[in-house]
């Protein structure tokens, strides 16, 4: 993050739902709802752990990230859990200044990394890529509930075996 950017991130769990909401609708519209992502996600509540809230030098709420427990589910049926993350949403006005590689940063370094789960995204690839290490290379065959960019279907892991090579992605509901 710029040297000129003084944030604090804080849980997600602490900050007024309303809020989230309302940051979410600027950052990527009212119509988001109908977005593939918030399908692969539907009926789960997103990870305490793993989700985060930007706040500016004036403790104004200026992006959040969530994440959540989705799985992979085998045409054999067997679902493999993974974690999705996102949305991560910045104010229009924020955006470019390093809050969301701060808490990109922030939700990975959450992950135990004794057992890390794999993590999903829909996103850039270069972006998610260069920072992170997401890839498209495992993620050819996997299908999603909606319309999506192949390409932009990533996934990060340090064992690429765990990863089925054909399957659909959804809610993971334990």
């Amino acid at each position: 993050m710029s040297d000129t950017v003084q944030s604090t991130l804080i849980p997600l769990d602490n900050v007024d739902p309303v809020l989230v909401e309302s940051l979410l609708d600027r950052a990527f519209g009212s119509e988001r709802h109908q977005r593939t992502a918030y399908k692969v996600r539907e009926g789960t509540d997103w990870l305490p752990a793993l989700s985060f809230a930007a706040m500016d030098a004036n403790e104004m709420l200026v992006g959040t990230i969530q994440c959540w427990p989705v799985a992979l589910t085998a045409p054999a049926g067997r679902a493999h859990p993974m974690v999705m993350v996102g949305p991560v949403a910045v104010l229009p006005e924020h955006q470019g200044m390093g809050y969301g590689q701060a808490l990109m940063s922030a939700a990975l370094a959450g992950l135990d990394p004794r057992a890390p789960l794999p993590q999903v995204l829909i996103g850039d690839p270069e972006y998610y890529g260069r920072f992170w290490g997401f890839e498209s290379t495992h993620t050819g065959a996997w299908e999603l509930p909606g319309p999506f960019e192949r390409h932009r279907l990533l996934v990060r892991t340090p064992n690429a075996a765990v990863l089925p090579e054909a399957g659909t992605l959804g809610p993971w509901l334990r």
